[in-house]
């Protein structure tokens, strides 16, 4: 190795080692640390609900920690897997992206941004519990409200779907479903 790529390496575990953090930060609230189920590995199956009816699956993997000192949760989308990715992946149902989580105490919510770089995509969203299920909700890049949803979270698995309105919220349209398990 030489000594660049050595460098590169040892970079690479510092800001790993200052990013993760192995538990929640004192200011978050047992019962408002609501992200906590999620930590971990995951297998997931996303199913994209076409504009035109039809249907897109694919196979991949979400990956979430705790990171800044535990006062957010980080989670990689990755689809398809690492296994099944290459220069050849099409950009349509496509996701290498991230999303930060970040707790506001004053609010008692958390502070959701959605990054897929692949592409360009960017949402916002406020995340909080309802009833059992993990509330997220916010605007498209359009400006069409959207709702993600977690729910039916334990151990070994949850559903997670997105949707959006295109009259405020009077009614949902169901773009995307994953269905993950350990």
């Amino acid at each position: 190795m030489t000594p660049a790529l050595a460098a590169t390496a040892q970079d690479d575990s510092a800001f790993t080692s200052a990013l993760v953090a192995p538990g929640p930060a004192d200011v978050i609230p047992a019962g408002s640390d609501i992200y906590a189920p999620l930590l971990g590995h995951w297998q997931v199956r996303v199913t994209d609900h076409l504009p035109d009816g039809s249907e897109r699956t694919i196979d991949g993997e979400v990956l979430f920690a705790r990171i800044l000192e535990g006062r957010a949760v980080q989670d990689l989308w990755i689809f398809p897997g690492r296994g099944g990715r290459g220069t050849d992946t099409p950009k349509s149902g496509n996701r290498y992206g991230t999303t930060l989580r970040i707790y506001d105490p004053e609010r008692d919510v958390w502070i959701v941004d959605w990054f897929n770089p692949v592409t360009g995509t960017h949402t916002h969203l406020i995340g909080s519990r309802s009833g059992d299920d993990l509330l997220q909700e916010g605007e498209n890049g359009d400006g069409h409200p959207v709702r993600w949803i977690f729910s039916g979270v334990t151990a070994t698995g949850f559903h997670w779907r997105g949707e959006r309105s295109d009259d405020g919220g009077r009614s949902w349209i169901l773009e995307t479903e994953f269905s993950a398990r350990r």
